[in-house]
């Protein structure tokens, strides 16, 4: 009898991770179950409250359905990958007048290559994920992402990062499920986790205070400037640049008669610029920072493609073009709202993601 293919599944402590790690049991695959553990210099409470899919909580749960699952489990220290490749990014992005993607960089750095390596060191053949997307391998040769069979769940955006040695190792089983099937396998194996809630916050800032989670961290509190217009006209003051992002409608404290909108974050002049709903509109990006997945390139004409520009965007039609070394130039047949630098842009043909960039 020959060898089953090893492969250890990242398990959040949530449904969809839980109900993945059976799938592959179903499959035949020999499954071991591991949970990233990156907040455990805290108190027991700090931890339960914060690292949402990775903290004590999630542990806890994601012990239990290995336990009755059958499988191996283990908690994996990812501490300092996470420091590095994650939070020191995120504060970074924001002091700059970026507003970064934490998840994109967990899933490129940490959920894949520090679990990748260490998963491969152990003899594994694989990793999984109860992400809502699928893996593929193309005509061309290459793997890719494609998008999942429920696009109310579809997480293909925030998956853009990955490499192909990546993708070639990867298994995503709820790809091609919905989420309200997904929960009902939960059910009928009684798993504790079937009706757990999907984390929605980002699982260092669960309070969503960004300004505060930075100030903490970096022990400064980033200083108050101008809000200005695009004139340069000083327009009242603003409680510090981390506090702000394009597009941005609330929260602002004008007294400008009309709702006015954030259309762009100078740091170099320490500037928050104020515009009416118009000027938050774009009908073009440049990005850079570019993973290429379905295709190793544009090659050397526009192509047309769909561009979605953050996570919840639904896409837009555009022509994408390569105008350098690692730039690319991307025009949209309308106006898109609040193109955000820091945040990704990221290319669909059709349900496959061709690749994707940071937005500068």
């Amino acid at each position: 009898m020959g060898r089953k293919e090893k492969v250890v599944v990242g398990m959040s402590g949530g449904v969809d991770s839980s109900v993945a790690a059976w799938l592959l049991l179903e499959q035949g695959y020999d499954v071991v179950g591991v949970t990233m553990q990156i907040w455990q210099d805290e108190d027991n409470d700090t931890q339960s409250a914060n690292g949402g899919c990775c903290g004590l909580s999630a542990v806890e749960d994601a012990r239990h359905v290995a336990r009755q699952l059958g499988i191996p489990y283990y908690v994996m220290n990812f501490k300092d990958e996470f420091k590095t490749h994650v939070i020191d990014y995120f504060i970074d992005e924001y002091l700059h007048g970026r507003t970064p993607n934490p998840c994109i960089a967990c899933n490129r750095y940490v959920k894949w290559e520090s679990l990748l390596k260490r998963s491969m060191d152990i003899g594994a053949d694989y990793i999984a994920t109860g992400h809502y997307a699928r893996v593929e391998r193309l005509a061309n040769g290459r793997y890719a992402i494609r998008s999942s069979v429920t696009a109310a769940k579809d997480q293909t955006y925030a998956l853009y990062g990955l490499t192909q040695e990546q993708l070639k190792h990867t298994l995503m089983p709820v790809g091609g499920y919905h989420k309200e099937e997904i929960r009902a396998m939960a059910e009928r194996l009684n798993l504790p986790v079937a009706h757990k809630r999907d984390s929605q916050e980002i699982c260092f800032v669960p309070d969503k205070d960004y300004a505060g989670f930075i100030s903490r961290s970096t022990g400064e509190c980033p200083p108050a400037g101008n809000f200005v217009d695009r004139q340069g006209r000083v327009l009242g003051q603003h409680k510090g640049i981390t506090h702000y992002t394009v597009g941005q409608r609330k929260g602002l404290g004008l007294a400008m008669g009309h709702p006015v909108f954030v259309t762009e974050l100078r740091p170099e002049t320490n500037e928050v610029v104020i515009g009416e709903e118009e000027e938050a509109f774009s009908s073009e990006l440049t990005c850079s920072r570019l993973n290429w997945m379905a295709a190793a390139g544009i090659q050397d004409m526009p192509r047309k493609v769909s561009a979605k520009i953050r996570y919840a965007h639904k896409g837009a039609p555009c022509q994408a073009e390569e105008i350098g070394p690692d730039l690319v130039k991307v025009r949209f047949d309308e106006p898109q709202r609040a193109v955000t630098p820091g945040q990704a842009v990221v290319f669909y043909d059709g349900e496959y993601v061709l690749g994707g960039g940071t937005i500068l």
